[in-house]
């Protein structure tokens, strides 16, 4: 099974990194539902700036991890 790491951009410009093994249903949480996370709750809608696939969800998560510690402009940087 695949996992993705995914950047979400939410509406007041904030950015917003997570793990699933489908980001579009998990995308469509995020804006929907109630399953959402508690961060992008209050920030809807939100967009998709990015995905990575890892063939093992530790590796996934040890990306996340990573994403999550980097300053905002290297993250823009990861985006384009």
């Amino acid at each position: 099974m695949a996992y993705y790491v995914y950047m979400l951009e939410c509406r007041d410009g904030s950015l917003y990194t997570g793990i699933a093994t489908d980001v579009s249903r998990r995308v469509k949480e995020h804006n929907e539902s109630p399953r959402a996370a508690k961060y992008t709750r209050s920030r809807r809608p939100v967009k998709l700036l990015r995905k990575e696939r890892f063939m093992s969800r530790g590796k996934a998560l040890s990306r996340e991890a990573a994403i999550k510690r980097l300053p905002r402009s290297a993250k823009l940087a990861l985006i384009g």
